[in-house]
């Protein structure tokens, strides 16, 4: 028998009502690690900013050169170690926290250079090209803003190993700093 103070079918009420109206569940619910329209909207608020600081190979040369400023390979160690930026620091993109990069970046306002596979062409071994959305860079530029790290700036053209300017280090380049392939 139905009471007026008896709140179970009200209350029942109330739980059907909000599970038929609520808005749509989060991808992500049930792991609070995860959280895929965040990342979606870092991606959305860091597009402009990324655009104007993309650099271009003479502007990435002079201020690798600066010691206020870190240049980050988050390659694998692979690949870093066959060929990389003479002077990078390594840290691979899967190994990405907040106290690994707290090593390799002195502070979240230190000047990072990035750059990635699609960056250079012709050593395929060292720098292998990705699918152009899967790019490592804007990968890398985005998780970096995520971190709170404000002062990114990444490599813009598409360059020759065997042609560019910017120097090299790794067991494919020689003394000089340019690609010597072995």
């Amino acid at each position: 028998m139905f009471r007026p103070t008896d709140r179970r079918p009200l209350v029942s009420l109330v739980l059907v009502g909000a599970a038929l109206f609520a808005p749509a569940a989060r991808a992500d619910e049930g792991n609070p690690r995860i959280d895929y329209r965040r990342f979606a909207a870092g991606v959305a608020a860091v597009e402009e900013l990324r655009q104007a600081r993309r650099i271009g190979e003479d502007e990435f040369m002079a201020l690798a050169a600066r010691p206020d400023t870190v240049v980050l390979d988050a390659r694998s160690r692979e690949k870093y170690d066959l060929l990389h930026v003479r002077g990078a620091r390594h840290l691979n993109f899967s190994d990405i926290t907040a106290a690994e990069l707290a090593k390799a970046i002195p502070t979240k306002d230190t000047r990072v250079l990035i750059y990635c596979n699609n960056n250079f062409e012709n050593e395929e071994q060292a720098f292998a090209t990705k699918t152009a959305g899967a790019a490592l860079n804007v990968h890398t530029f985005n998780v970096l803003h995520a971190y709170g790290y404000t002062n990114i700036h990444e490599l813009k053209p598409l360059l020759d190993v065997r042609t560019t300017k910017i120097p090299f280090a790794g067991a494919t380049a020689d003394a000089r700093g340019r690609y010597a392939k072995r």
